[in-house]
């Protein structure tokens, strides 16, 4: 199979395997989810849902956690790793948020990049699921999938994402990425699946299949 004939079924199975996925994080609007973005880095979403309804009790606008203090803010999302700094930017954005977009989480890539605790990728996901603008957010598991599928080379999650969204077509992003999560969760995890084990990899590289030639005495 060519790289593109791979990215063909990728897409075609996975959109047959999770014709509707959900967004696998808690949130009600796009603050929340925003915040909920920033606590998943090195976290689980599983975690992050369980501390997010005791923080947005709280505050769940960015006037109400503004002036909430830091160290409750910490005590709260401890759990989630990372407590200190995600504490600190969880407040100063939703300072920043009331300072500067009159409350409201900005539909810019641009602008929610420069909020403190928002990368690139984090700021990708709120665009396409607050927001619907196509966005294709890479994280280390679709760039581990994405590498293992052969449909990049990439060192990098960005060069994985550039490579990514000339595969695919510009409307299926945003569920694509879920789809991926999804897929690598159940199917073709880091260690249950070797290249050899999942549907999407039997399917993309049969010649994987081909037992080892043992050498005769």
């Amino acid at each position: 199979m060519t790289r593109q004939e791979r990215a063909d079924f990728v897409l075609r199975r996975l959109g047959q395997l999770y014709p509707d996925p959900p967004i696998p994080l808690d949130h009600s609007d796009a603050f929340t989810l925003l915040v909920a973005v920033l606590l998943s880095a090195q976290c689980t979403d599983v975690r992050v849902n369980q501390v997010t309804p005791a923080l947005f009790k709280l505050g769940g606008t960015p006037h109400e956690l503004a002036a909430v203090p830091v160290e409750e803010i910490e005590s709260i999302v401890r759990p989630c790793g990372l407590g200190p700094q995600k504490a600190r930017a969880i407040k100063e954005l939703s300072r920043l948020l009331v300072a500067g977009h009159e409350g409201q989480v900005p539909a810019s890539l641009e602008a929610l990049e420069k909020l403190p605790g928002v990368g690139h990728k984090t700021a990708q996901v709120v665009m396409a699921q607050a927001f619907g603008e196509p966005s294709f957010p890479v994280d280390t598991h679709i760039h581990r999938l994405a590498q293992r599928w052969e449909l990049t080379q990439g060192k990098s999650v960005l060069q994985t994402e550039r490579d990514l969204k000339k595969l695919f077509p510009r409307d299926a992003w945003n569920k694509l990425h879920l789809q991926i999560i999804y897929y690598g969760r159940e199917h073709c995890t880091a260690r249950g699946c070797d290249g050899t084990v999942c549907e999407i990899c039997r399917v993309c590289f049969p010649a994987r299949q081909r037992p080892k030639r043992t050498r005769k005495a």
